[in-house]
């Protein structure tokens, strides 16, 4: 999904709270970097401020996708709880741009973002350290699949940083 969005022009924006800010971060530059693609987590701290000031935080991440998504772009929500109202926002806003949405979420089975997105993946447990761990390591495997990149001689692609 990443790749092709991509490949058509689009780009990936990834949102997440506390820790899993800091997961969208490290997509982000990863995504970029290693794998060749447009992508921007929306965690800059004067316009989470500015806008959290502002807009209310709940519309943190609405107003930032709102302003860059363009049609066939990719939300990454990622959120341990499912249920954070700024990541639902931002989801209802991507959907209001025509982009496809992959949702990552732990918690309760029945979160509200995981009946979201286009995909949806689900980490069954409700300890926040568990599910971030299991959300970076889906990212990361998602990006090394899109990158072609084999686990099974561990050698992964010569001439890439990671």
């Amino acid at each position: 999904m990443a790749r092709s969005t991509h490949a058509a022009g689009g780009k990936l924006m990834i949102v997440g709270n506390g820790g899993s800010a800091g997961i969208a971060s490290h997509l982000a530059i990863d995504f970029s970097k290693n794998g060749g693609m447009r992508a921007m987590a929306f965690n800059d701290a004067a316009a989470l401020t500015c806008l959290g000031n502002d807009l209310g935080y709940e519309n943190v991440f609405a107003m930032q996708v709102g302003l860059h998504a363009r049609p066939g772009d990719l939300l990454v929500a990622i959120s341990s709880s499912g249920r954070s109202p700024n990541i639902l926002k931002a989801v209802e806003a991507a959907r209001a741009q025509d982009c496809a949405v992959l949702t990552l979420s732990g918690f309760g089975s029945d979160n509200p973002l995981r009946r979201s997105g286009d995909i949806n993946l689900y980490v069954p447990s409700s300890a926040y350290g568990f599910v971030e761990i299991t959300h970076l390591s889906l990212c990361h495997a998602l990006l090394d699949l899109a990158m072609g990149w084999k686990a099974a001689d561990g050698r992964g692609m010569p001439g890439r940083m990671g």
